[in-house]
This record gives structure tokens, C-alpha cells and sequence, in this order.
């Protein structure tokens, strides 16, 4: 899952706790960033092990299509206002993009998602965190069995809709 994080300007947040020199001891972080304003900067974080639907995939029910990619994103977001976020990178990079986990108020944000039915865990990259594979695992079975989220009906695994799988609802439409 791509998730936008936006940070404030590093000598903006050590005007209020510190010195510019110690800011520049912490862990660097390679990422491309765009300005948000003149002192907030965005950067693009994957999740490790949690592959959200994409912004623009629908997913199916009885009645028709629905954008669970738009609503996964509308979850994550309000997630991310709901609290503090702990994030923790890894030293790997996925699209040219940090990979890492990130804790709202110690809730662990794929985990969530995935229980919600708006992402599906991808423990393949999860070998080195087999604990954290099995709750992913265990949320996707609990929102499979509550039909939340893309479980109330049916959905492209989002690593098949990236490579162009689409649900026929999806199909462009011939003129």
C-alpha cells in the first residue's frame, strides 16, 4: 500500500524541541518528497506486508461495483487523523519508496486495514516477522468471515489489478 505521509520541514520541528545539529543525528530516511507548503514536506511510505486496494479498483457485491479502493483510502486517512502515528522503516524500498510499519495509538495500521477488508496481507515479505504474518493472517480470515470491507462481495487480489486484471465492471467500454 502506498501511504502519503507528511512531515514538517526538519528545522521547523527542532525550532521547538532542539538544535538543528540534533536533528541531523537522527536516522536519514531516501525518499522523493514534494512541498506541501514552504515548510511541510510529503514523502511516500509503503506498508510492509499489507497490500491495500488501489485508489482507483472497484470492487464487486450483488448490486453492482463499488470503489473499495477509494474507500480504502478514505480509511486510512481517517485512521491517520484518528492519533498518533509510530512509524518504523525498514531498510528495504518498494517503487522507490521506504518500506515500513506504522502504529496509530499502538494499533498496528495493516492489520487494521486488512481486518477492515480494505487490504489483503502479503506475507511474502513478511519472512523475517512470521508473528506479524499469522495476525495478518488472522485479520484477513476474521474480515473474510464478517464479509467487511471487499469481502462482501468479490475482488482482483490488488498485485493481480496492478498488472491489469480487472473485474468486468471495470473493463473500459467499447465505442
Amino acid at each position: 500500500m502506498r501511504l502519503i505521509l507528511t512531515l514538517a520541514l526538519l528545522l521547523s520541528a527542532t525550532a521547538c524541541k532542539g538544535t538543528a545539529a540534533e536533528a541531523e543525528g537522527g536516522t536519514p530516511v531516501t525518499a522523493k518528497g514534494r512541498a506541501i507548503d514552504g515548510d511541510t514536506v510529503s514523502i511516500d511510505i509503503r506498508l510492509l506486508g499489507a497490500d491495500a486496494f488501489e485508489r482507483k479498483q472497484l470492487c464487486r457485491t450483488r448490486s453492482g461495483c463499488w470503489s473499495c479502493g477509494k474507500a480504502s483510502q478514505d480509511f486510512t486517512s481517517r485512521l491517520l487523523k484518528s492519533g498518533n502515528a509510530t512509524i518504523r522503516l525498514t531498510n528495504t524500498q518498494s517503487y522507490g519508496r521506504p518500506v515500513g510499519t506504522i502504529a496509530i495509538d499502538g494499533k498496528d495500521l495493516g492489520q487494521t486495514l486488512i481486518g477492515a477488508g480494505f487490504a489483503v496481507p502479503a506475507i511474502q515479505y513478511l519472512k523475517n516477522d512470521p508473528a506479524r504474518a499469522q495476525r495478518y493472517v488472522a485479520a484477513y480470515d476474521a474480515a473474510a468471515t464478517k464479509h467487511a470491507g471487499a469481502h462482501r462481495g468479490y475482488f482482483i487480489d490488488p498485485a493481480k489489478w496492478r498488472r491489469g486484471e480487472r473485474l468486468s465492471c471495470e473493463a473500459p467500454k467499447r465505442q
